[in-house]
């Protein structure tokens, strides 16, 4: 599987912005995809994920102004981002989890990092 990722940007606070990513691959099975983040002398975070059967997970710092969607048929994904803080500076890397196909079921979890796309809110 290869993910590719776009959007990103800079932004004035309280502005909006898109990420989407595109896992691309043959015989698999996407069980999760999703963004996390990491900011200058942090550890990476979770931002928000979309799993198989339509749950989705959101850090505490973006719930209410981040949305995540899923397109299963194309395997593609997106994250809206609303009402954007300077705190959410940071690159952005999409990532994935998924199984190898054999028939109609899949199996293993394996996973897939995206390139990161800057993302930079100004105050």
């Amino acid at each position: 599987v290869q993910l590719q990722a776009s959007g990103g940007g800079v932004v004035q606070a309280g502005g909006s912005l898109r990420l989407s990513c595109a896992a691309s691959g043959s015989g698999v099975r996407i069980y999760a995809i999703g963004w996390y983040r990491q900011a200058p002398g942090k550890q990476r975070e979770l931002v928000a994920v979309a799993r198989s059967g339509g749950s989705t997970d959101y850090a505490d710092s973006v719930k209410g102004r981040f949305t995540i969607s899923r397109d299963y048929a194309k395997n593609t994904a997106s994250l809206q981002m609303n009402s954007l803080k300077p705190e959410d500076t940071a690159v952005y890397y999409c990532n994935t989890h998924y199984g190898i196909r054999k028939g109609w079921e899949a199996y293993g979890d394996h996973e897939e990092w995206g390139q990161g796309t800057q993302v930079t809110v100004s105050s």
